[in-house]
């Protein structure tokens, strides 16, 4: 029996064989060619050949996985079509004569590198994009096949060095017990999609990963990271009642879904959906979902080569909202930057775009974006329970300055005759510490906060949660981060607003009854993760939570919090 430790990704249990996901490696070698138009020609084939497998892949993600998951293969879409990518390849097939798979691999690598040797974390992540997008094209040219599961046959954790996003579509589901990954974070690819698929999932567990053979027995932790390759008979017995136990909380937790997450002494928390399209929204429904907590427009804005009219952006929030009647919708502004960019805006390069202009701060510098989303809004919000709130606020002025645009375009509408909410509901997110420390100030300027909590525990604890070596780092249970959402609970309710939270903490089951007994208002989560959330809510009551909370906010690490939590209530320690 060995045991390995890796990041805790995706919440659950798996019991089976494993599959080493390996790759057949893409040999290239130099070779001289006399016409050097007709392999130009091939790659143009190529090229487009993989545009339209990236559309395939793209709907394919969409349907499994939801939008936000399926916004990468957009991105690729787009490296194919890189202009300076496309010339490294021509100059070097036209120069040097040599075959296009040779030119496009030099290419790919050299892009590739200039990306890794940059300072931000976030461009040197894309690296590992250019290379998925450029391996598909070298794939196609020497006719090899697409994904190497063919020989996945039966339920398995899959094993795999690292995943691109590419791979994790290609998967067949059916076949899926989990994944454990012996590169990346807890913010990577694969493990945004374990937790949209609610499978479980460890990643940075190290090269020794596949240090394994094929079919081996192994038990998958997904709760504490670990991955325990041919168990013994004791532990594997050990597991097999933590995984009954487990799914027979699931499937109570779904039969109830609907029901409201009411504590045992009578206390009713609301519990609604993180989604990002209007696929996501029936979905979300059917899951339980209360409303939703974070309406992420920027799917608007990432499918495509230009930015969306107001028109769109209104019927697509309308869409939304109506499906949820008078149920909270809460729309977040454009949250472009850092993390996610709009290649057609050509953005000028920042050293530390996390710091930079983006969100909030980008919208102020470009009204002519800015504005019609605002329009859009207070459209969109006539007869239901549509709010809207502004993403990466630092300062009283901003929310003063975001107000008074909101305020000029409903003026603006008026006079046009057009319909607008007037009572709609206005809210920042709360993911800068120096927000959370003003709190008391910002709270008398809107109607609610939004904690992302994702944000906030990178930026309190100086720790990129896309970097795999300092992710351990930024937990959002280190009591630090833990003590701004107190922070920001107590000063919201001093001024009679309520809060909600739409970071990845509120849908952790060990989390819950922390933030119950700080007095969260709502719990917003990616829809899988509803059903346990309620069930958990419904188990406790809030003198309980209360008592946890005060406990856990005086413990001094994250660890021994989580600790602390999963020994008092048997019920999240899964």
């Amino acid at each position: 029996m060995k045991t390995l430790k890796g990041i805790a990704a995706s919440t659950g249990f798996a019991i089976g064989p494993v599959f080493l996901y390996k790759r057949e490696e893409i040999q290239i070698e130099s070779c001289q060619v006399e016409d050097v138009s007709t392999e130009w020609l091939r790659l143009e084939d190529a090229l487009s050949i993989a545009k339209e497998q990236l559309s395939q892949v793209y709907e394919r993600a969409k349907q499994e996985s939801g939008e936000d998951q399926a916004e990468i293969f957009f991105a690729q879409s787009l490296i194919l079509e890189d202009p300076e990518l496309l010339d490294m390849v021509r100059n070097t097939l036209f120069d040097k004569k040599v075959s296009v798979e040779f030119a496009l691999h030099s290419g790919i690598e050299n892009y590739a590198c200039i990306l890794e040797g940059l300072e931000d974390e976030y461009l040197r992540a894309r690296a590992l994009d250019v290379r998925d997008a450029g391996n598909r094209i070298l794939r196609i040219l020497l006719g090899i096949a697409e994904s190497p599961t063919a020989n996945l046959k039966e339920k398995s954790i899959i094993l795999a060095k690292d995943l691109t996003p590419s791979d994790t579509v290609l998967i067949d589901k059916n076949h899926l017990m989990g994944f454990c990954i012996a590169q990346g974070g807890a913010t990577s690819h694969t493990a945004i999609l374990a937790r949209g698929l609610g499978l479980p999932a460890v990643v940075g567990a190290g090269d020794e990963t596949m240090l394994v053979n094929n079919g081996d027995l192994a038990i998958l932790n997904g709760s504490d990271g670990l991955l325990i390759l041919n168990p013994s008979p004791e532990v594997l017995e050990e597991y097999r009642l933590k995984l009954q136990h487990f799914e027979q909380i699931m499937k109570k937790s779904l039969e109830k879904t609907r029901e409201p997450a009411i504590t045992t002494d009578g206390h009713r928390v609301e519990v609604v959906a993180n989604i990002g399209s209007v696929e996501n929204a029936k979905s979300a429904l059917d899951l339980g979902a209360e409303g939703v907590g974070l309406l992420r427009s920027e799917f608007l804005y990432l499918e495509r080569n230009n930015l969306p009219t107001e028109e769109e952006q209104y019927q697509s929030y309308k869409t939304i909202a109506d499906t949820f009647g008078q149920l909270p919708v809460v729309l977040r502004s454009l949250d472009i930057g850092g993390d996610k960019e709009l290649t057609y805006l050509t953005l000028p390069v920042e050293a530390n775009p996390f710091l930079g202009v983006r969100a909030i701060r980008l919208c102020f510098t470009r009204p002519d974006i800015f504005k019609p989303q605002l329009r859009a809004a207070l459209r969109a919000g006539v007869g239901n329970g549509l709010k809207l709130m502004f993403p990466m606020v630092a300062t009283v002025q901003e929310v003063r300055q975001a107000r008074a645009m909101l305020e000029e375009c409903r003026r603006e509408l008026k006079a046009e005759g057009v319909a607008v909410a007037d009572k709609m509901e206005i809210g920042i997110m709360i993911e800068i510490p120096s927000a959370a420390v003003i709190a008391d100030h910002l709270a008398k300027e809107i109607d609610f906060f939004s904690i992302g909590t994702n944000d906030l525990s990178q930026y309190t604890l100086a720790a990129d949660r896309t970097n795999a070596n300092v992710a351990h780092i930024a937990s959002s249970f280190h009591p630090a981060v833990l003590r701004l959402i107190k922070m920001v609970i107590d000063a919201a309710h001093k001024e009679g607003k309520w809060v909600g939270m739409c970071g990845e903490l509120a849908g952790e089951p060990m989390a819950i009854p922390i933030l119950m007994g700080m007095g969260l208002d709502e719990f917003s989560m990616n829809s899988p993760a509803i059903p346990i959330a309620k069930q958990i809510i419904r188990t406790i009551s809030m003198v309980e939570a209360k008592a946890i909370a005060e406990i856990a906010l005086d413990l001094e690490d994250a660890e021994q919090i989580q600790t602390f939590v999963r020994d008092t209530l048997p019920l999240v320690n899964f």
